[in-house]
């Protein structure tokens, strides 16, 4: 993998530019195409890569694209460059989309659909990754240099597993910020102010998060061990299964899930 072209110029498309410079990429083999003045101006001049506003020429003679438009968008912008773009690896981050659509729109099967998560603006992502049948192990570990600029990557056999990833890692980062918000509004009710109780909620999911990426024990035995019965945790568990959180939870993955489903069918026509 040489050249490595960017259609979409927005954070996640910078995010994976920087980690790419910061592993040694040349920027001279990094091109964007992107249509906001002020979006390629930052990506010139913080990591100066080539940028254009339309495709012709920076989209002719690349190795690697990552599709990093919005999914109601793509097809229109594929349409306008899939004649360019004939012996590229395809890389699409956009939600929902599938391989089928995108190779009607692009002429091409060498597709691979990746959902990274906004934890990759500071390298920190995991990336659920699928491959078709015509993307060969070549093109696998070029699409996952690429994807591991920003974090961890999850390759899954099967296509609709990543509306899966969707519902648990690609909108993840949302829901702990939901429980951030919760735990600092009964921090704050507690008696803390909203500064304390905040970087209480903080610490507290970034250190539980790394004890469980380091144990090999379940999240469920990790839970037990923290809480004693009758005691102060077994009082807040207790109340959280009264209320259902959990099936609650679940649900609310569930339709995130089905909103995936249905974006496949509402932008991949």
């Amino acid at each position: 993998m040489r050249t490595v072209l960017f259609v979409g110029g927005g954070n996640m498309a910078r995010a994976i530019i920087g980690g790419l410079i910061h592993q040694g990429k040349a920027p001279s083999d990094i091109r964007v195409i992107e249509p906001d003045a002020q979006t390629r101006a930052a990506l010139t001049g913080d990591f100066s890569v080539q940028t254009q506003e339309e495709g012709s020429p920076l989209a002719h003679g690349v190795d690697l694209v990552v599709w990093a438009v919005k999914p109601q968008v793509l097809k229109s912008v594929m349409h306008g460059l899939a004649g360019m773009l004939a012996d590229a690896l395809h890389v699409s981050i956009a939600a929902g989309v599938t391989t089928a659509s995108i190779g009607q729109w692009l002429g091409s099967q060498r597709i691979v659909r990746a959902m990274p998560n906004t934890p990759a603006l500071i390298g920190k992502g995991i990336t659920g990754v699928f491959a078709g049948d015509a993307v060969e192990a070549g093109d696998r570990q070029a699409s996952e240099t690429v994807l591991q600029a920003v974090g961890q990557v999850l390759w899954v056999e099967r296509e609709a597993q990543l509306d899966a990833v969707t519902a648990l890692s690609g909108s993840g980062p949302a829901y702990v910020f939901y429980f951030l918000e919760a735990m600092q509004q009964a921090g704050t009710q507690l008696g803390l102010t909203a500064e304390q109780a905040y970087q209480l909620a903080v610490a507290t999911f970034e250190g539980a998060s790394a004890l469980a990426a380091q144990s090999t024990e379940a999240p469920e035995v990790l839970r037990q061990r923290v809480t004693s019965k009758g005691g102060t945790t077994f009082a807040a568990t207790t109340a959280l299964d009264a209320l259902d959180v959990k099936p609650h939870f679940v649900a609310a993955m569930q339709a995130c899930h089905d909103r995936a489903v249905e974006m496949a069918q509402e932008f991949g026509k």
